[in-house]
Formats: C-alpha cells, structure tokens, sequence
C-alpha cells in the first residue's frame, strides 16, 4: 500500500484534512477533510476573502500575522484559530502550515488542518478546574496571577485581553478572631457569603477571585465606569451588613477595599495597578474606612 492510499484510508477516521495556496493568484485547495471541518460542501468554489471571514476576529488577527511573516521568511507555522461554520457552529482547528517556492520567492503555502474542538474542551474544563478555588467557586489564585503575569503594553496573554478598567482588592477585618472564636468552619462560611455577595455586585465583572486565605480581588472592565463601582460598592456594602446565621450563631463581615483604575487610554500595567490597589487596600484596613479617589 501506498503512501498516499494509506493517507486516504487513516484520514476519515479524525477531522483532519490537507489544504495549499497558490500565493500568486490566492487560489485554495481543500481535500475533503477540510471541507467537513468547516461545513461546506465539497463542490463549493473556495474563496479565501470569504473563508477568512469564518474566522473570528482574534484568530483572523493571528492567522494573517503568522501568514504573512511565513510568506516573507520562507518558513512555517503552527496556529489555534476558533472559527463559525455558516451553519452557526463554533469550532476550533489546528493549522499547520509550511511554504514552498523557487528563486528566494514563495509562491505557495500548504499544509494540514485538524478539528481539536473536542480536545479544547477538555483542556478548557481541566484549566476550569485547576484555577477554580474548591471552598468559594471563584477563580483563584493561580488564575489571578496569569492577568499579572501580562507584560505591560504587550500583547495579551490572557482572556481577558486588555480591557481592564478597575481593580478591586478585599479583605475581611479581623478574619482570624472569627475563626479562633467560631472556628475554621464559621470562617469558610464567611469567605463563601463574601464570594457570593460579590458575583452579585459585580456581574459585569471579568474576573471575581480568590487571592489569599481572606482577600479577593475584582476585575472590572472599561465599561464600569468610576461611578458605576462606587454604587457596586455601596450595594455590596449593605449586603454584608446583612447578618449571617451559622450555627445557631449570627455575625456580621468587616471588609476593607482598595482599588486602582486603569488610565483612561486603556494602558496600564498589571503589577503596578495590582501594587496600586494593595496599597489603598493596607491604607484603608489601618484607618478602617474605604479610601477615597
């Protein structure tokens, strides 16, 4: 058996299909495989304006940067791009590219595409599960620490991207009396009602997370504007001052904030808005009152 026969044999049993274009006249080819990927008709003629547009936007964005820096230096790439079948479907493929040509010009590219939505998936609910704190079912901190980890002004490297408007740091005063005269079991409790009340306050929020053994932090994006969160404030405020029943026992939570915005531009630095914050944050649990702008 041939090569090629044992290619055409083996591909029906994944989505994976082979893929070329002619850079000279932007003409595609597509085996079967890719094709079924991403929902046309094997007969359809093939676009690429239009095929590209089944892209989103992020994934166009990278795809045509790795394109085009393979096309300049004669090499490859390998890329995850999400695209939108016309049927509405969402998938997520594995583009494997390489280049050929003549006389120092590239004229084609060509490679695989594989569908990997399934393995995406998996990967997605494991990283959900990993950066998921068990006690409060808010993110935690290793999830926090890959929006510090960003480089300043740099691409992001996070889902979140750079749309950051505000963040907020908490943390519950006198949080060790609570255990020490309740028990540990009193303060988890604490920490779930804290975590509840602030997914409440802030539903638009990017991020709600779990930082440290009784501090969280908030992640709100440009759109909160400066007064919208001070009324998010105030409405978490009132809520905590809600006694909690545990045990036959009734407490109210004590929390100190800090928070820092972002500059107006949209340009900020993750540690530095981060250091910001815990510094009101220190400030406001020495004075016990909430900072002011």
């Amino acid at each position: 058996m041939g090569s090629f026969d044992l290619f055409d044999q083996a591909a029906p049993l994944v989505p994976i299909g082979a893929w070329s274009c002619d850079l000279v006249s932007d003409r595609l080819n597509w085996t079967d495989g890719v094709f079924d990927i991403f929902g046309l008709p094997s007969d359809d003629a093939l676009d690429r304006e239009a095929t590209i547009e089944l892209y989103s936007e992020e994934s166009r964005e990278l795809l045509e940067r790795k394109r085009s820096q393979a096309i300049e230096n004669r090499n490859g790439f390998t890329l995850d791009a999400s695209i939108v079948r016309p049927d509405g479907i969402e998938r997520w493929i594995r583009i494997t590219a390489a280049t050929r040509g003549s006389n120092g010009r590239t004229e084609i590219l060509f490679g695989m595409k594989q569908d990997i939505t399934e393995d995406r998936m998996r990967w997605e609910l494991l990283r959900a599960q990993a950066e998921c704190d068990p006690l409060t079912g808010v993110a935690n901190r290793a999830r926090f620490q890959r929006f510090l980890d960003q480089p300043c002004n740099g691409p992001a490297l996070d889902d979140i991207g750079d749309d950051i408007g505000t963040l907020i740091l908490f943390d519950i005063d006198d949080f060790k009396q609570i255990n020490d005269r309740w028990g540990h079991a009193a303060g988890d409790a604490c920490l779930v009602n804290l975590a509840d009340n602030l997914r409440k306050a802030f539903v638009n929020a990017h991020l709600v997370s779990r930082i440290g053994g009784d501090e969280f932090a908030v992640l709100l994006p440009s759109s909160v504007s400066r007064a919208q969160t001070k009324v998010a404030l105030q409405s978490l405020i009132r809520s905590l001052l809600r006694p909690i029943q545990w045990n036959g026992c009734m407490f109210t939570l004590k929390v100190s904030v800090g928070f820092a915005f972002a500059c107006k531009d949209g340009k900020y630095n993750p540690q530095t808005l981060f250091n910001t914050a815990d510094e009101a944050l220190y400030c406001a649990k020495n004075r016990k009152i909430f900072p002011e702008d």
